[in-house]
């Protein structure tokens, strides 16, 4: 008898791709058979990097792991969930100040499609105050990175913000 492979999607922007990140991807490996890696374009957000640029970062980064893919989207999540044949979404919560907005979209994505779940995991605690936001603005401000991202990461947001 052949099992359906468990496959769950971890949408963002990843501008850039933190250790959080990865954490919450190795942890849902534990979990899940594949982890799709959903780069959203999320253009009005005006990103640092392009979509193709966190893209191609994420896929570099996270290319030692097997059972994990990186795709771009754009447009609603669950719809591109169900393109994939997916009904599994994955967040990382790091603050109680996450879980209202990420609350909030779990029960909009079920009205959207009642098939659709949210699952919720907390990055390890080194990584719990760590936010892309904020990675940017440190390099912005030339300060060292090299402990929240990998090496990669860190030396495209040097390149950036020389």
């Amino acid at each position: 008898m052949n099992t359906p492979r468990r496959v769950i999607v971890y949408p963002g922007t990843f501008d850039p791709l933190t250790r959080g990140h990865e954490d919450i991807v190795r942890r849902a490996l534990k979990l899940f058979d594949e982890v799709v890696v959903a780069v959203a374009d999320n253009s009005p957000k005006q990103p640092c990097f392009s979509l193709a640029e966190r893209v191609d970062l994420a896929s570099q980064v996270l290319a030692d792991l097997p059972g994990v893919r990186v795709q771009p989207f754009d447009g609603l999540l669950v719809d591109f969930v169900r393109s994939l044949g997916a009904h599994m979404v994955l967040r990382g919560l790091r603050a109680l100040s996450d879980f209202e907005f990420e609350f909030q979209l779990a029960g909009m994505n079920r009205r959207l499609d009642p098939e659709m779940e949210t699952v919720f995991l907390t990055p390890a605690e080194q990584h719990m105050f760590v936010s892309a936001s904020m990675v940017r603005e440190i390099a912005r401000l030339h300060g060292d990175v090299s402990p929240f991202v990998h090496p990669l990461v860190a030396g495209r947001l040097v390149t950036r913000f020389a």
